[in-house]
C-alpha cells in the first residue's frame, strides 16, 4: 500500500448550437484506492450521439464496477454497438482508464486520439498492444504509476480544434502534447489542466464548436490533508478537547470565525493579530495566529468558498477569482479544492450572539447548512471528508 492517489477532474463543450452534449464521462470506484474512468464519444452530435455516448459510457463502467475484466467488457461493448452503413465507424467511441490500488494504470482505447501520458511534465510514449475484438482493433496498455503521472484523454473534438479556422488541418495530437508540456505545472489539479486545454480549444473554435469536445485528467499525487475549524463548541467545557484533537492532526489547520480564532489562541497560548487591508471588498480580512496556517472569518468566507466550489464542480468560470488572489476565501479555496485530498471539519454548534441580531441574514442553521453543502461538493471533487460535531 502506497500513500498515493487519484486526482480526476474533466470539462466538456457542445457543438454551437447543440443543447446536448455527445462526450459522456463516467467515473466509477471498485475500491478505495481504484478508480475507473470511462470517456465516450457518440456519432454526430445532439440528442442521439448524447444517448449512444451514455449508454457505452453507462454500460461498460457498470461491468467495471462487477468486477468483470477489461476484455470481457470491451468485447461486450464491441459487439453490441452497431457501425454506421455510411461512415463504417462504431456509433460510439470509447476510452477507459482503470487504477488498480494506486500502483499500476489500464487503458483501453478504442477510436478516441490517443491518451496522453506526462511523466514529470514531458510526454511519455508508453507500450500498446493491439487486439482485435469484434473486428474492431483496441489497444490496451499497462503502466506501472509514479507520483504525478498525469492522463489526458480527449474526444474528437479536441484534435478538430480550429479546422478550416485558426487552423488548416485541425489542432493535431502532437500539437495538444506541445501545448500541455508548456502549461503543466506539478501543483495544478486534474480539473484546472482539463479546464486550461478546453478553454484553449473553444478558443480555436471561434468560441463556436464545431464538435462536442471533452478533455478528461487523471492525476497521480500524494495524499494531504487539511483540517478546518468554524464555530466553537455548545459547551466551554469542551474547549479544550475540541481544541487538542483538532491541532493533534497532520496536515494544514485553518481556523475560521472571531471567537474560534480567540479559543484557538487562547488554547495555543498565542494572540489573535488581525490583517486591516481589505483585498476583496465582500471578504473579511484574515488574521493571524501563530502555529496556524490560515485564520478567517466565519460564515460570510465559508459562503464565498461554497460558491466557487459549485463553479469548480460545474463550469470552473470562477477559478481566475479565486486561483491566486489572497483574501480568505481565495486562500481557502486553494487549500480545500487544490491541495487537499483528505479534509476534516470541527464544527462547533455554539450560537454566536452577534448572529441573533435580526438585521443580519445569519443564523446557526444557515452555518450548519453551509458546512453541509461544502462537505458535498467536496466529496464531488473526490475528497475524503470527515465532519466533527462539538
Amino acid at each position: 500500500m502506497n500513500n498515493l492517489c487519484v486526482d480526476l477532474g474533466w470539462r466538456s463543450i457542445n457543438k454551437h448550437g447543440e443543447q446536448l452534449c455527445g462526450d459522456r464521462v463516467q467515473i466509477v470506484e471498485p475500491s478505495a484506492d481504484s478508480v475507473v474512468m470511462v470517456l465516450a464519444d457518440g456519432l454526430g452530435s445532439g440528442v442521439k450521439a448524447n444517448i449512444l455516448s451514455t449508454l457505452t459510457a453507462k454500460i461498460i463502467s457498470t461491468m467495471m464496477a462487477s468486477n468483470m475484466t477489461l476484455e470481457n467488457c470491451v468485447e461486450t461493448i464491441a459487439d453490441t454497438l452497431p457501425v454506421c452503413e455510411v461512415r463504417k465507424v462504431a456509433y460510439s467511441t470509447f476510452t477507459i482508464i482503470r487504477i488498480e490500488h494506486n500502483e499500476y494504470a489500464e487503458l483501453i482505447q478504442y477510436d478516441n486520439p490517443l491518451v496522453i501520458l506526462l511523466r514529470d511534465g514531458k510526454s511519455l510514449d508508453y507500450d500498446k498492444t493491439a487486439m482485435e475484438l469484434g473486428g474492431k482493433t483496441i489497444y490496451k496498455s499497462k503502466i506501472k504509476l509514479q507520483e504525478n503521472d498525469t492522463f489526458i484523454t480527449t474526444s474528437d473534438g479536441a484534435i478538430h480544434a480550429g479546422v478550416g479556422m485558426s487552423l488548416n488541418f485541425g489542432w493535431q495530437r502532437e500539437n495538444i502534447v506541445e501545448f500541455m508540456e508548456m502549461i503543466y505545472d506539478k501543483d495544478f489539479t486534474a480539473k484546472t489542466l482539463a479546464t486550461i486545454l478546453l478553454d484553449e480549444c473553444n478558443k480555436l473554435y471561434g468560441y463556436q464548436p464545431g464538435d462536442d469536445t471533452t478533455v478528461s485528467v487523471m492525476k497521480v499525487r500524494q495524499r494531504r490533508q487539511v483540517n478546518l475549524m468554524i464555530g466553537p463548541p455548545t459547551d466551554q467545557a469542551d474547549d479544550e478537547k475540541m481544541m487538542g484533537l483538532f491541532f493533534s492532526k497532520e496536515g494544514k489547520h485553518i481556523v475560521c470565525g472571531g471567537t474560534t480564532s480567540m479559543v484557538a489562541a487562547r488554547f495555543l497560548h498565542k494572540t489573535v493579530q488581525p490583517n486591516l487591508g481589505y483585498l476583496d471588498p465582500e471578504i473579511p480580512p484574515t488574521a493571524a495566529i501563530e502555529g496556524v496556517d490560515l485564520v478567517t472569518e466565519g460564515v460570510i468566507t465559508i459562503n464565498r468558498v461554497l460558491s466557487y466550489a459549485k463553479s469548480y464542480l460545474a463550469d470552473n468560470e470562477d477559478y481566475s477569482k479565486w486561483s491566486y488572489k489572497q483574501d480568505g476565501a481565495s486562500q481557502i479555496s486553494r487549500l480545500l479544492f487544490e491541495e487537499a485530498t483528505d479534509i476534516n471539519f470541527y464544527v462547533g454548534r455554539a450560537v454566536n450572539p452577534a448572529h441573533q441580531n435580526p438585521d443580519l441574514p445569519i443564523n446557526f442553521s444557515i452555518k450548519m447548512r453551509l458546512v453541509d453543502e461544502l462537505s458535498d461538493a467536496l466529496k464531488q471533487m473526490g475528497k475524503r471528508i470527515k465532519v466533527s460535531y462539538f
